[in-house]
């Protein structure tokens, strides 16, 4: 999600694994690793698709839909690789993925291989526009406005304090290997407060939830869009305003994150010829309320991806009819 588009709270750092069948991992000795992660990342003449899929469900269902009208309206094989964030851009280059199809804003990779290499082509917005941000659910908000401001969340410091955040005040989040401004931020802005991690997206919703259900405050790292506020209604904590580089230095950000018109990504051979499929991934473009459709009923319904994109697809030819013509 320009320099400081980078969705802080979403990149990690790691290797990619294959979320399907078709994809293939090897790594012996010395071999070269440019066509490693999917036998058929734009394989010459092979009416095949290799997706790039992140592990939040937003970007599962970018790609469930995609794969679906891909494989089902233009008869292409789909394969998916789960890869984190900045590493995704390496495979992009190489040509082991094809697609990123949700991309926050990684402004080092954008300069390396669009502007300077070249091997990468931007395939236009998503449609949906992404924030982070810290949160308090509403029922707290409304029983004490002055909380969403950033200055008032000492006087609530005693409240919000758990086991875990060592007679401070807890701001959740998710998993340690996210890069976030949140340390900093709780440093450089003087709150009493400490950064909890609850180990993985999945561990902090589930204690979003509980916390919920007991009606008890919380404060929270979490971002937009994202399905669970269609259950837990919560309202955003005014930190000082964002300005363009304002987060410019990692160890002395005190702003706010910015809004982000989030992106697709090709890689630049596949761009130029990939027929039918790299035209339709071009032209892909949805609203924050479509996505979220799909991904209530992934996370929450616990369909499979597929089976999701399937009824999506069913409910929403005027949508994505033009996307494949």
């Amino acid at each position: 999600m320009n320099g400081n588009r980078r969705r802080r709270g979403r990149r990690r750092l790691g290797a990619f694994a294959a979320v399907t069948a078709l994809s293939v991992l090897t790594g012996c000795g010395a071999a070269d690793m440019t066509r490693q992660a999917s036998p058929y990342a734009a394989a010459e003449g092979a009416k095949t698709v290799t997706l790039s899929v992140q592990s939040w469900v937003g970007a599962q269902a970018n790609t469930a839909v995609a794969a679906y009208l891909l494989e089902h309206e233009l008869g292409y094989r789909v394969d998916t690789v789960q890869v984190d964030e900045v590493p995704a851009w390496d495979a992009l280059s190489q040509g082991r993925v094809d697609a990123i199809l949700e991309d926050w804003g990684h402004p080092e990779q954008e300069k390396r291989y669009v502007q300077d290499k070249k091997t990468i082509t931007a395939g236009g917005d998503l449609g949906v526009t992404g924030h982070i941000g810290w949160f308090v659910p509403t029922y707290f908000a409304e029983a004490h406005p002055d909380v969403t401001d950033w200055k008032n969340l000492d006087r609530y410091a005693d409240q919000l304090r758990t086991a875990e955040s060592g007679g401070k005040g807890q701001l959740l989040d998710g998993s340690p290997s996210y890069v976030t401004n949140d340390k900093a931020l709780v440093k450089n802005l003087d709150l009493d407060f400490e950064v909890v991690f609850a180990g993985s997206e999945a561990a902090q919703i589930t204690q979003i939830r509980q916390f919920a259900k007991e009606r008890k405050p919380f404060l929270t790292y979490w971002y937009k869009p994202q399905w669970l506020f269609e259950r837990v209604p919560m309202t955003e904590v005014e930190l000082p305003e964002y300005r363009e580089g304002c987060d410019a230095d990692p160890e002395r950000v005190a702003c706010a994150y910015p809004h982000t018109p989030l992106q697709k990504y090709l890689n630049t051979r596949f761009a130029d010829t990939g027929g039918k499929a790299a035209e339709f991934l071009k032209r892909f473009r949805w609203s924050v309320e479509e996505q979220n459709e799909v991904a209530l009923m992934i996370a929450e319904e616990k369909l499979p991806p597929e089976q999701a994109a399937k009824k999506w697809v069913e409910r929403n030819e005027p949508v994505w009819r033009p996307w494949v013509r």
